[in-house]
């Protein structure tokens, strides 16, 4: 059902551009209890990005789809309650005229400029505490900060380098002793390295402060044996995460690499 703007100025609303659906097609539904606005010049964009079978088709398509369910029965210049009083509110923009005009602030009309006219309008309205513009596009982003807006890039479901395993790790401080015993016997049984044991053909950098030995755990022998510097089809690795991706890859126990 549709509802009118309350004018409430605690709210917060983020005004959403084409780089957004398209990495995204319901980034409309993660701005929590905010407002979300889409100015009617994204839809004109995401409308030439539908026909294709690539990921930003996709994208088109779907979100589409779910803002035709979403206005079933009403319309888009209208604010749309996108969950029950329990989230925000959602509408087109279809004023795109602003003063400042973007358009002649950069001396060009473009669909970018029609954006941040209508985040110009939303900021000088008063309705809300916070206006924000959101995009990938970084070159938007650093327009609109030169119009005093705030813009931030959309980074929800990117995955933080701190929750993703890189299949590999250090085994700092090991005897000069161990690590002379990898090189010559080809690997040392886990326990001597390890308290827990490893994942199966997890990577390891093996070193003292001055030896170092590449290993991985071979589940079937229990031990966390020597990585060889291999080379296949020209391809010669130049890192220790290269060695690593090629023993994988070239390793026939192994059936996916990622």
């Amino acid at each position: 059902m549709a509802k009118k703007a309350s004018g409430d100025s605690k709210r917060k609303v983020f005004v959403i551009d084409t780089s957004v659906i398209l990495f995204d097609h319901n980034s409309i539904n993660t701005f929590e209890e905010h407002d979300v606005v889409v100015p009617i010049s994204v839809l004109e964009e995401i409308d030439t990005f539908k026909k294709g079978s690539g990921s930003l088709n996709y994208e088109a398509r779907e979100f589409s789809r779910h803002l035709d369910t979403l206005s079933d029965g009403t319309t888009l210049n209208e604010w749309l309650d996108l969950g029950n009083g329990k989230k925000g509110r959602l509408k087109v923009e279809m004023k795109e005229v602003s003063n400042p005009d973007a358009n002649q602030v950069f001396g060009e009309k473009k669909v970018d400029h029609k954006i941040l006219n209508v985040a110009i309008n939303l900021a000088q309205s008063g309705q809300y505490s916070v206006v924000k513009l959101i995009s990938k596009d970084i070159n938007l982003r650093i327009k609109a900060k030169s119009l005093s807006l705030n813009a931030e890039d959309y980074e929800h479901g990117k995955v933080k380098d701190s929750d993703a395993f890189t299949g590999k790790s250090d085994i700092n401080d090991v005897t000069d002793e161990l690590i002379t015993k990898i090189f010559d016997d080809g690997g040392v049984p886990w326990k001597s390295l390890k308290k827990e044991r490893p994942l199966p053909n997890e990577y390891f950098v093996v070193k003292n402060g001055s030896k170092s030995a590449l290993c991985y755990f071979n589940s079937a022998t229990d031990k966390i044996e020597r990585v060889e510097k291999t080379q296949a089809f020209g391809i010669k690795p130049r890192n220790a995460e290269q060695v690593f991706a090629m023993h994988a890859v070239l390793n026939p126990e192994v059936k996916l690499v990622t």
